[in-house]
């Protein structure tokens, strides 16, 4: 079977597409559609919506990730093609603007990471989502340019979102088919109270700690259905041609069994990666340091993903039983590794937004500190100064960092040597001691 696909895109940040792809993703399985999802760069809060979007219908796993600037070409296509296997539509969302990526010079014309780079990679239809709050026919011109901009890029069709009233809409509609008959406009919806999700300092909250995000999501869902045209953007999509049997140069297995940490202060973790783990055959259990679960007790290997420990430090630090556990599997040679949250968590002493300081395990020669913030992002290239079971001393990995800790007391063994995007020297990062691990850099995929 052949999946069709398209991506969702945006003009800019904040045009409101994360929540209104998740809205139609629901409306589509409500439809009877075997819908697949996935989300562009590196990002773990919106793909998590988009999971919740798809329900306990959905045609595969969770969202995943897809990233043009870390993955090669046939890393990508191998990823989509086996997502999408049981699906009749893989719908993506993409990643700030329609063009915008790494700051790094351009590959091929685009902006590496972006949006528009994915699209011309896996030859995807893109659906632009404008923002029409406080817009006249200046849209149609936002509109115009978007489409007229790269003539790789296909622009099938265009949904205006915040629409003040029917009214406007139509005005904005028929600005825009004037400036483009040969795009459609599949949709004007209006400003829906479910899709105004709060965010925090990494992004939307997370879908786990939104209580009533499956009901918003079946009220969007309905909503937008009589404002969107569902059946004219299932045409749209062109197949998926890719090949599931390319190679996928992904992060190798940590272990052969796995204890990975999942809870609301550890939930940035790939689904792409563990589904690679698994795949080699692997086996992954789940613990929850937030309820004081210790990792199993038989596995050769822990990982603490990224997350908001500085949110739950004073849990984190009480929590005795995840603690004993981690040295226990220290004790035993299991491989612990850390990103970002789980590095901070790794690490000696972690102070909090108050200014508190709170304990931590203990198990990496690191302090670090939230309570001045200072933003940390972008794209990394890290090469690896030890060898561990990630790979020999001098595997490279593509990954990224987004974070507003810092840390602000370390010594011992660097785990990487990093670069951002544009090629410049970053220095060491992270640190290393035995069997322990751990960085700032999320990582995505092997070079």
């Amino acid at each position: 079977m052949t999946a069709r696909g398209l991506i969702v895109a945006g003009t800019g940040t904040g045009a409101g597409k994360t929540m209104l792809t998740a809205a139609l993703i629901r409306a589509l399985v409500g439809a009877g559609k075997r819908v697949a999802a996935f989300k562009t760069g590196p990002d773990y809060i919106d793909p998590a919506h988009l999971s919740c979007a798809l329900g306990a219908r959905a045609a595969g796993a969770d969202a995943i990730n897809l990233d043009s600037w870390a993955m090669t070409p046939d890393t990508l296509g191998a990823l989509i093609a086996a997502h999408g296997r049981d699906a009749d539509l893989v719908v993506g969302e993409g990643v700030m603007g329609l063009f915008d990526g790494a700051r790094a010079p351009a590959r091929d014309g685009f902006a590496p990471g972006s949006t528009a780079e994915l699209a011309h990679i896996l030859d995807l239809p893109v659906v632009l989502v404008l923002d029409g709050s406080g817009m006249g026919q200046s849209l149609a011109a936002t509109a115009r340019g978007f489409v007229m901009h790269d003539s790789r890029i296909r622009v099938s069709g265009i949904i205006v979102n915040r629409i003040a009233s029917e009214a406007h809409g139509r005005f904005l509609a028929e600005a825009i088919a004037v400036a483009l008959p040969e795009v459609p406009v599949l949709g004007l919806v209006p400003r829906l109270a479910a899709l105004d999700i709060p965010s925090r300092h990494l992004g939307l909250i997370q879908a786990g700690e939104i209580a009533d995000l499956d009901r918003r999501f079946d009220t969007a869902a309905e909503a937008i259905s009589s404002h969107i045209a569902l059946d004219e953007l299932v045409a749209l999509a062109r197949p998926v041609t890719k090949s599931a049997n390319a190679p996928a140069h992904l992060v190798p297995p940590l272990g052969n069994r796995i204890a990975v940490a999942r809870d609301d202060a550890f939930a940035f973790a790939y689904t792409s990666t563990l589904d690679a783990w698994r795949a080699a055959g692997a086996e992954i259990t789940l613990f929850s340091p937030l309820s004081d679960e210790a990792p199993d007790s038989h596995a050769d290997a822990v990982y603490l993903p990224g997350g908001y420990p500085e949110l739950h430090a004073a849990r984190l630090a009480s929590a005795e039983c995840f603690r004993a556990g981690l040295a226990s599997a220290a004790t035993r040679s299991a491989f612990i590794f850390g990103e970002c949250g789980g590095y901070m968590t790794l690490g000696r002493t972690l102070r909090d937004a108050e200014g508190r300081v709170h304990r931590m395990a203990g198990l990496l020669p690191v302090s670090c500190d939230f309570s001045q913030r200072k933003l940390h992002l972008g794209y990394r290239d890290a090469r690896t100064l030890v060898t561990t079971p990630l790979g020999a001393a001098g595997t490279v990995f593509a990954g990224h960092e987004f974070h507003y800790a810092r840390v602000v007391d370390e010594d011992g063994t660097p785990m990487f040597a990093a670069i951002d995007a544009a090629g410049r020297d970053l220095g060491t990062m992270g640190r290393v001691s035995g069997r322990i691990a751990g960085s700032f850099v999320h990582i995505l995929a092997q070079r």
